[in-house]
Formats: C-alpha cells, sequence, structure tokens
C-alpha cells in the first residue's frame, strides 16, 4: 500500500464522509479522491511522472493536502515548504533536489521566476493566474489514472531540515517509513470513523504526518489549524471546544500555552480520547496538572527525529508527586529496534552521574528513512539519533541531552552552524557562535558575535539578515557582542562556554558580561 492508497480505500467505503477541513473549504473523502485524479492528470501534463519530487510552497489547505494525493498517485514525491520561507531559502531546496513543478501561490511565482528560475512550472493554489490555476482543473477528468503499481520501498517525500554545513538536507521518506508509523499509530490509538483529528504542525514538519493519515487510514476527519493560530491559545482553546477534537497531536509548547494563556483547564468536558506530544520534553510541573485535569484521556510521550518519525513511545498513566524531570522516551514502537552505543567523545556532550549507563540512542527497522537527498542511502543501516539517553530498569529510556550541537526551539530542529553561516555573509560580522537559552516556552537563540565594525550590527540589522536567508524559526532572538570568542584548549568553539553566559543577563550596552 501508497499513502495515496489510503485516500482511495477510504473514499471508496465512505464516500460522503468528511476526510479534511481546512481554512478554504471541506472536502470529502469522495471529493478529496476525485480532486486527487484531477491534480494528478494536471501535473502529468506539466511533464510529471514517476520518480519526480514536486514542490509545495503554500499556505496550509485542504488543497495542499489534494496536491500531496494527486502528486503521489503519479509515484513522485511531494516536497512540502515552509510558507513563510523567504524566497533564498525556497531555491535553495527546489535546486537541491531538481524540482521542475511547484504548487505555490501567484506572487511567490512571480518572487522564483524573477529570481532566475525561469526553468519552473506551477500549478497555482488561486483560482486564476497566469499559469495552471486550480479553476483550471475542472478541465482535467477525475477518473483514476492507471494504476502506476503499488511500491512501498518508492520515495513519498522529502522534508528539509537545517544542516550543519549551513544548507538544508533532505530527508527521504519512503511509503513504508511513512505507513510503518502511521498503521501502528493507527492501532495504538484505535481509530475510527467517529475520530476527529486536529492537525496543529505545518506540513513541513513531521507530526503532521500522524494527522493526516492516521485520520485517512481510520475514514476519519481531520482539521487543519492555521499556521497563524498555532501558537495563538485563546483561539486554539475556541477551536478546541467547537471542532470537538478526540485526538490531538502537538509540541508541548502549544499545549502548555492554551493552558496558561487560553484557560483549557477551565473547562471540565474536553473532547480529547487520545492526547500526544513530541518534539520537546514536556517540563512536569505542566503535565501533571493536565494529566491530572483529563483523567479519561490517554496521554502518550512520541519521540523521534525527522530520520525515523517516531521509533519510541511511552503512556503517561500517572505521575508520582515526586517526580520532577520529564517523563521517558519509553520503548521502542512501529516495530523498530532501539538500543544505546557509547557516545563519541565531544568537548560539548552533556556529562551525566548516577545510575545507568548513558548512550547514543541507535534506531534500525522499517521508520528509519531512505537516506538524505544526494548522499548515499542509508541500506538500512542503524541511524544514529545524536541523542543521549539512559535506559531504565523497565526496559524504556530516558532522555538527556544532545551528543552534537544541535539545537531544539518549539520541537524544531536546528543546527547552529546554518544560522552561523548565513551570519558570516554580513559584512560587520566576523565570528559567531548560536545557541540556544532557556527551555520550552522560554528557549530563545542567542547569537554571540566578533564584529570589526564600529558600532557593531544592532540586533534589527541581524534579524533582518537572517529573515533574507533562513526560515522563521531561525532568526536570533537576542545578539551580544565580545570582543573574542572562548575557545577549548584545542582552539574549537567553546559552545559550552557560550551557553553558561547566555543564561546571564547582558550588561547595559549589550555586550555580554565577564
Amino acid at each position: 500500500m501508497t499513502l495515496d492508497q489510503i485516500v482511495i480505500r477510504s473514499a471508496a467505503r465512505t464516500p460522503e464522509a468528511i476526510a479534511v477541513k481546512g481554512p478554504d473549504e471541506t472536502l470529502t473523502y469522495g471529493q478529496l479522491d476525485a480532486l486527487a485524479n484531477r491534480i494528478a492528470r494536471a501535473l502529468q501534463g506539466l511533464g510529471v511522472k514517476k520518480g519526480d519530487r514536486v514542490g509545495l510552497w503554500t499556505e496550509k489547505s485542504a488543497r495542499a493536502v489534494a496536491a500531496m494525493q494527486g502528486i503521489s498517485r503519479l509515484g513522485a514525491a511531494y516536497v512540502p515548504m515552509d510558507p513563510l520561507n523567504p524566497a533564498t531559502r525556497t531555491k535553495l531546496i527546489l535546486e537541491d533536489c531538481r524540482i521542475d513543478v511547484l504548487v505555490t501561490s501567484a506572487s511567490r511565482a512571480v518572487e522564483l521566476r524573477d529570481g532566475g528560475l525561469e526553468r519552473l512550472r506551477f500549478l497555482l493554489v488561486e483560482d486564476a493566474g497566469p499559469e495552471l490555476s486550480w479553476a483550471g482543473l475542472s478541465g482535467f477528468s477525475a477518473e483514476p489514472l492507471p494504476w502506476h503499481g503499488s511500491d512501498e520501498n518508492a520515495l513519498a517525500y522529502i522534508l528539509y531540515t537545517s544542516g550543519s554545513t549551513g544548507t538544508p538536507k533532505g530527508v527521504c521518506i519512503s511509503h513504508r517509513n511513512a505507513l510503518a508509523f502511521i498503521e501502528w499509530c493507527h492501532e495504538l490509538l484505535g481509530t475510527t470513523a467517529d475520530d476527529r483529528f486536529s492537525n496543529h504542525a505545518p506540513f513541513f514538519f513531521d507530526l503532521s504526518v500522524l494527522d493526516l493519515y492516521a485520520a485517512f487510514l481510520g475514514g476519519a476527519s481531520v482539521t487543519l489549524i492555521p499556521e497563524a493560530l498555532a501558537f495563538a491559545p485563546e483561539k486554539l482553546v475556541e477551536l478546541v471546544l467547537r471542532e470537538r477534537f478526540t485526538v490531538w497531536y502537538s509540541v508541548p509548547s502549544a499545549l502548555i500555552l492554551m493552558m496558561q494563556q487560553g484557560g483549557l483547564l477551565n473547562h471540565a468536558q474536553l473532547p480529547f480520547r487520545s492526547l500526544l506530544f513530541a518534539g520537546e520534553p514536556f517540563p512536569i510541573k505542566h503535565l501533571r496538572p493536565l494529566r491530572e485535569h483529563l483523567r479519561d484521556t490517554r496521554f502518550f510521550n512520541l519521540y523521534g527525529p525527522t530520520e525515523t518519525n517516531v521509533c519510541t513511545f511511552h503512556e503517561v498513566t500517572h505521575i508520582p508527586a515526586e517526580r520532577t524531570e520529564p517523563v521517558p522516551i519509553g520503548i521502542a514502537s512501529c516495530g523498530d529496534k532501539v538500543w544505546l552505543a557509547p557516545p563519541a567523545e565531544a568537548d560539548d556532550a552533556p556529562r551525566e552521574e548516577g545510575d545507568g549507563a548513558v548512550g547514543e540512542l541507535m534506531v534500525e527497522g522499517p521508520t528509519v528513512m531512505l537516506g538524505y537527498w544526494g548522499q548515499p542511502p542509508q541500506e538500512n543501516r542503524p541511524y544514529a539519533t545524536g541523542d543521549l539517553c539512559r535506559q531504565l530498569p523497565d526496559g524504556g529510556f530516558e532522555y538527556i541531552g544532545r551528543r552534537d550541537n544541535m539545537l531544539k526551539v518549539r520541537g524544531r530542529r536546528l543546527e547552529p552552524g546554518e544560522i552561523e553561516a548565513a551570519l558570516l555573509t554580513h559584512p560587520d560580522i566576523r565570528e559567531v557562535g548560536v545557541v540556544a537559552a532557556g527551555s520550552g516556552l522560554e528557549a530563545r537563540l542567542v547569537a554571540f558575535l566578533v564584529s570589526h565594525a564600529t558600532p557593531p550590527p544592532s540586533l534589527l540589522k541581524v534579524k533582518k539578515h537572517c529573515a533574507e536567508r533562513l526560515p522563521r524559526y531561525m532568526i536570533v532572538d537576542e545578539v551580544r557582542v565580545l570582543p573574542e570568542m572562548p575557545r577549548t584548549p584545542n582552539g574549537k568553539l567553546n559552545r559550552r562556554a557560550l551557553r553558561d553566559l547566555a543564561q546571564q543577563r547582558p550588561s547595559k550596552d549589550g555586550n555580554a558580561p565577564g
């Protein structure tokens, strides 16, 4: 089975049932199925064939979901991108995986054409425009295309993540990788056609895979939460009460905001049957009252990098009063095998004392990616997550920290090297080091600069420089100027020292203390 066949089967069973509710329109399974066929034929007319990559650079919508399905029905792979990406970053992705056809808006199409990408062909999500527009799809048949053959090992989609070399890297996920996770979730949650899934995560974030395809597999409905509302707590709580979501999946930060500023816990009769969270640790002081308030709801902490989607899980049934650390990431899921390997030595690797050996979590199994685009395939080799964990007496795992310098902000994985590479293109910045300070909702990106200019670049100028080159979640929150960077004995940038400095208050002139 492939991802497009999930919708085809649900449409055959319950064509009148609601499949997806978007900010633009609501589609039944029958409508989604027919629209996906029209899109597939339209893309075929633009030259898309089996094995190609098709970009998706547009806001979250039911039309975008239909486009994903249409792309899959040609045996092609879709590449979702942040709609707020600067065009420079989108161009990097388009060139990297050699995308010739893009589903986008008219204004974005003009921006790319003016930027030198004349070869691109477009399907516009608007009803009119100089390119093939959405209204033009009515000229294509809604009949199913000739079956291209079910190849579970074929590339289904590419998710671009932050790269340590300064450029984004594409994580290649096959239909088999995705289905191993989706089918496991379907069984774990006992999904039925009566369920109502929320889709909080953007499509370029791997959390969205559960929302869409686990709902479709069960013949349930999924409601798309627009990006503008993703961290608007009052609006989110209103949406929960109106849509009566039975399955919610998001980063903990969103749920904490809903509790603290949205009044979530003021409502006695919340609809959640299953509540899942991932992407970052859930502080126990916030998780405990939520767990106690929703006594009849199943809670799951899911863990896994983009390269494996989810590879472990822990069901949170009871939180002891004495517990202060986040709940474990749990045991293997989705048919994967996980174990600890001795961590490679690194200057900045966290050191932990106490019971239980700490090692790097390794993953092997059906969810492990095909590989990174343009690099040698993974070929069923174990994937080293870079996360340090400790195995608990019950066989589950507890997350300790990172082996390398990777950061996470609100569940988004990012490499400081990519931000640093962008900042070093600024003519007034000689050296730079980026670290994260705080955690959860208080997490912020701090850039330490060595500048040869007087005065050094301001925070506003640095933010503007970032915004022209990086996605919004990589824009630094704070800038501090140093006379020189701290170094380790072997001359490397001492990130541990920078993290310590980031926890201190900056001096009145904006420079780092000390």
